[in-house]
């Protein structure tokens, strides 16, 4: 782990709620290592007790020194709870999120069955490969890569944001879950930590080329729109490891990369892990 930024990012541990034991109600529980947690955001922290944290009643898994991360949505409210849990004590540990506002971005030209399939085929093919992107992001492994300090994946202009309002050929849709990177076509695409690949498919109906990245403990990330790709299913990869180029497919006006992050099914901004 990436230590001299945690100093950086740790926010002192509060405990909340009532002990059982006075003398464990003074001791700080978790650490939190994100700065100012808002929606999207990827959190990790460390426990600092024996136990188990759960968050919306799912169980965290910890590294060996303790480590946690978990997910908060672009609609989270202004607070969540963790929940600590040893065979002394229940604690109820509030964690503020932070309120953010969104952009709303125009695309316009694209063909109108990407905008809204409507052929039984093409809408077979989507739901067939839905439930393909959903089980590539489902691992829950036990690498700890989302630990490292990530790097963007490619150079380029930014062309959206992860949270955007997008209005498709005057027609307003779901909110955009990525950071779009626009360059040329053949712009080289780098893994922005290790991970194994769990999904690399070169032609998506919504998103042509797709590679999916396992970061360990239900973090993952997605690459669309690619024009090549250079790895495979179950192959291990490095930072800063070449895994593919910038591309125009799938549903895309223009060549650029659309970056994504998840924690399980939580859609992340990817944005937010990268050093300012």
């Amino acid at each position: 782990m990436n230590f001299n930024k945690i100093s950086q990012y740790l926010i002192a541990s509060v405990v909340l709620g009532i002990c059982c034991f006075s003398a464990l109600a003074a001791q700080p529980v978790i650490q939190i290592f994100t700065k100012q947690p808002q929606q999207g955001s990827m959190i990790v922290g460390r426990m600092l007790v024996d136990g188990d944290i759960y968050f919306n009643d799912r169980k965290l898994p910890l590294t060996e020194t303790g480590e946690f991360v978990f997910g908060v949505g672009r609609d989270t409210q202004h607070q969540v709870q963790l929940m600590i849990r040893s065979k002394e004590q229940t604690i109820k540990y509030p964690l503020y999120i932070e309120k953010r506002q969104w952009k709303i971005e125009r695309v316009d030209g694209l063909a109108d069955e990407k905008v809204n399939p409507k052929s039984k085929e093409t809408l077979a093919r989507i739901k067939f490969e839905g439930e393909k992107v959903r089980q590539a992001r489902s691992s829950a492994s036990g690498q700890n890569a989302f630990l490292m300090q990530f790097v963007l994946p490619a150079k380029g202009r930014i062309s959206g944001v992860y949270g955007s309002q997008r209005i498709l050929n005057g027609e307003p849709k779901r909110p955009h879950f990525g950071l779009d990177i626009a360059n040329k076509i053949g712009t080289e695409v780098i893994a922005p930590a290790d991970g194994v690949v769990t999904l690399a498919e070169k032609d998506l109906f919504f998103s042509g080329g797709t590679i999916i990245i396992d970061h360990g403990f239900g973090i993952s990330t997605t690459y669309l729109h690619l024009n090549s790709i250079n790895v495979e299913v179950g192959q291990e990869i490095s930072q800063n490891e070449k895994i593919a180029t910038i591309g125009a497919t799938g549903r895309a006006s223009g060549p650029h990369l659309d970056w994504r992050l998840n924690w399980l099914s939580t859609r992340l901004d990817p944005q937010l892990l990268i050093a300012e």
